[in-house]
């Protein structure tokens, strides 16, 4: 999967938009749901529950991204992901934040 990839999927997503965030893309509904602080990696902001549980079936490419010391997101290694995996994901944090 690549950043265009990432990009197309979510905002495909209703009502996404993109948006500078310190330097790099976000995607927000409401709030920010995603954002892609390199060209490697989405962070997916999710619920910890469903972070946990998605690092723990996906751990070759999916890991914990925290926020000082609140875990806040899925770390996506993009270059070694499932896009549709990935779309999933993207949807739920899409709802979550809308």
């Amino acid at each position: 999967m690549d950043p265009e990839q990432a990009r197309t999927i979510a905002l495909a997503l209703a009502g996404a938009t993109e948006r500078d965030h310190h330097g790099f893309p976000s995607f927000r509904a409401r709030t920010i749901f995603a954002t892609m602080p390199d060209p490697r990696t989405l962070r997916i902001m999710l619920p910890e529950p469903s972070i946990r549980e998605a690092v723990a079936e996906f751990p070759a490419w999916a890991s914990v991204a925290m926020w000082g010391k609140q875990v806040a997101a899925i770390a996506v290694d993009l270059p070694s992901a499932d896009a549709r995996v990935v779309a999933e994901w993207l949807d739920e944090a899409h709802r979550h934040h809308g």
